[in-house]
Parts: C-alpha cells; structure tokens; sequence
C-alpha cells in the first residue's frame, strides 16, 4: 500500500505540532521513522491509522482517500499494545474472525504465527497478565495473522529485552519479505531503523 501525505498540518490547541508538504511512503518499503520525544512521530502513525481524524491536509492509499476497505487492510502495533482480557489464541485468532475467516482456516494461521514467533507455550494464557515482552509478541502476531496490507508499529520493540527484540524484528522482516506489505515503523532507536528500515524519516 503506498501512501502520500500531501501538506499535512496538526494543531494541539495553537501549537502545531506536524507540518508535512509532501511525504511518500513507498509500496512494500519498510519505513523507519525517527526523531526525539514530543517531535510527533505516534501523532503521524495515528493520523495514518485513521484514529486521529483531526488535521488539516490530505492522505491517500494506493490513490484513495480512507474507507472501510482500506482500513480492514491494516493494522497498528501500539507502544503498550491492549489485549483482550481472553487467552492469547482468541486475541491473535480475533481479526481472522471479524473477517469472516473459517474455523479450520483460523486455527492453522494462529498455530503457524505462534510458532513463528514463539509463544506456544502461552497459547493458553491469559493475555492481559502476560509480560512486557509477551505482550508485544502477542500483539505482533495478532497484528501479522491476517497479512495486512499495511502494518504500523509504534515503538514496538521498547522495555522487552534483546531476544524479543531479536524475535521481533526477525519476524517483520520476514513478514515484509514475504507479503511484500508495507511496514512504517516508528522508533527513537536509530540503529534499529537501519537494521530494518528501506527508508529512514527523520522528524
């Protein structure tokens, strides 16, 4: 999914806090944005998302404004992701359901994605008890399960230690290979951006 921004501007009150003439992101890139805290790199991701509707300017996917169809073919990863207080299988199994996806078909894409990255053993757990680190799996498994179109992550790899974060981008990578999706990344570690990211945006 490629995606133009075309002078963008938002406003906290009288603060503007984006000001955006011309971006691209480009179709099947993994996109690394970067910059200090405060500088709206989450405020962009949520404007791209659809969850913050509130901005001046224009975004268009694949030549098309957002609607319904578009945003069943993403999904956003969020710094402390949300999970259902269900087992992490209904959690990672939920947006296979929402999509009409079979049973059979549901359970063989869930058991494929814990596998992959390696949380079998919490299949079973309950998901708003688990650890930092699984939460985060968790979270990018329920986000990768339906092979979207395009994939937003918010610091996704923050506060877990090194073999999470190993796991983790392992598994974007390869989801990025594989489905060719488009990733946007948003991350204040500079060296992650260049182990992953095509691109690197510098806010």
């Amino acid at each position: 999914m490629e995606i133009k921004i075309n002078n963008l501007e938002k406003y906290y009150g009288n603060r503007k806090v984006l000001d955006i003439e011309s971006l691209i992101i480009e179709k099947g890139k993994i996109t690394g944005i970067t910059g200090p805290n405060g500088c709206g790199k989450t405020t962009l991701l949520n404007i791209i998302a659809g969850l913050d509707k509130e901005y001046i300017g224009n975004i268009t996917y694949n030549g098309l404004n957002l609607n319904k169809e578009i945003a069943d073919k993403m999904t956003i990863v969020f710094q402390k992701p949300y999970l259902f207080k269900r087992s992490v299988y209904e959690n990672i199994e939920y947006p296979l359901k929402v999509r009409g996806i079979d049973k059979e078909s549901r359970s063989k894409k869930v058991l494929d994605i814990v596998k992959k990255l390696e949380i079998e053993d919490l299949i079973e757990k309950k998901a708003h008890l688990l650890s930092g680190g699984e939460s985060q799996k968790v979270a990018l498994a329920r986000a990768l399960v339906f092979k979207p179109n395009l994939l937003l992550l918010d610091e996704p790899t923050s506060n877990i230690d090194p073999d999470a974060i190993e796991i983790l981008e392992r598994e974007i990578l390869k989801f990025n290979e594989e489905t060719n999706g488009t990733v946007i990344i948003v991350t204040h570690n500079l060296e992650q951006s260049k182990r992953l990211g095509h691109r690197i945006i510098e806010m």
